[in-house]
């Protein structure tokens, strides 16, 4: 099924879902005096804020969604029918962003009936790793009566991931909550290369060059996490994509440029949603 969408909203599908979980600088400040008798999670609080404050800014996104617009595949997005097969912790927390970003995308184009497929799969993978209470029935009936407001639903997407993501950290789970930062990460750095490829638009490709801060944040996110061993391919991977970015000095940013980004972020992504 298409969908006629703005392109690079769809990374921001990601960076808006980001954003939730990493909340205002003063929700932050509150979070760390609250939590203050946790070990081991203020530099952890810093290093996801850090990831939060490097990405596009909605100004920045909404700029740049003036430039280009594409039919979009649906089928970019991760396949519904998967949810039940993810076993391992690792790859629950990892597809609960890859489905969160997914998730954001079909409320921002009020698809209600999409909207709510994949919240169902949020809703199942939350369950399987311990944190339902943000994603149960309450927050549906939500969704679906203010599914009209697409701030309104963006807020309570965000709200629940933000509450997914206090309650991991609170409960000494710092890597759970860094794989699903980093799926949503993934998967919106994944659907912008499509994207860009389809458009060729060259400001949409320089932006996704310009995630080399974040990136770093995010390979320090998960190292100082100490995610699981079977989520060691995630960190590796991410070194090659911080080459790559890396190896870029020019400021010429044509559809060229983007291929060798496309294929090892591609790759990352359909192992993440590919690994059970």
């Amino acid at each position: 099924m298409l969908l006629k969408i703005k392109t690079f909203v769809l990374i921001s599908s990601a960076f808006i879902l980001l954003n939730g979980c990493g909340g205002s600088k003063q929700e932050e400040v509150d979070a760390s005096e609250e939590d203050s008798t946790i070990v081991g999670l203020d530099s952890q609080k810093i290093s996801a804020q850090n990831v939060f404050n490097t990405i596009p800014s909605r100004a920045t996104i909404l700029d740049l969604t003036k430039l280009a617009s594409t039919e979009y595949n649906v089928q970019y997005l991760n396949n519904p029918d998967d949810v039940s097969k993810y076993s391992l912790e690792s790859s629950r927390a990892l597809n609960l962003g890859v489905y969160g970003a997914d998730l954001n995308v079909a409320s921002i184009y009020e698809q209600t009936q999409e909207s709510m497929l994949f919240f169902k799969c949020v809703s199942i993978i939350a369950k399987s790793i311990g944190v339902s209470n943000s994603f149960d029935e309450n927050m549906g009936d939500r969704m679906i009566a203010n599914q009209s407001n697409r701030d309104s639903t963006l807020n309570i997407i965000t709200q629940a991931f933000k509450s997914a993501d206090n309650t991991l950290r609170k409960n000494g789970r710092p890597g759970t909550s860094s794989l699903l930062v980093a799926g949503a990460w993934i998967e919106g750095l994944y659907v912008a290369c499509q994207t860009a490829k389809e458009t060729k638009n060259e400001p949409i490709i320089k932006e996704i060059f310009n995630q080399k801060e974040s990136l770093n944040n995010l390979i320090e996110l998960l190292e100082s996490s100490k995610v699981s061993s079977e989520a060691d391919y995630i960190i590796n991977d991410l070194y090659d994509i911080k080459k790559i970015l890396e190896s870029k000095t020019d400021d010429v940013f044509t559809i060229n440029a983007l291929t060798e980004l496309d294929k090892k972020i591609t790759a990352l992504r359909n192992q993440i949603i590919s690994n059970k």
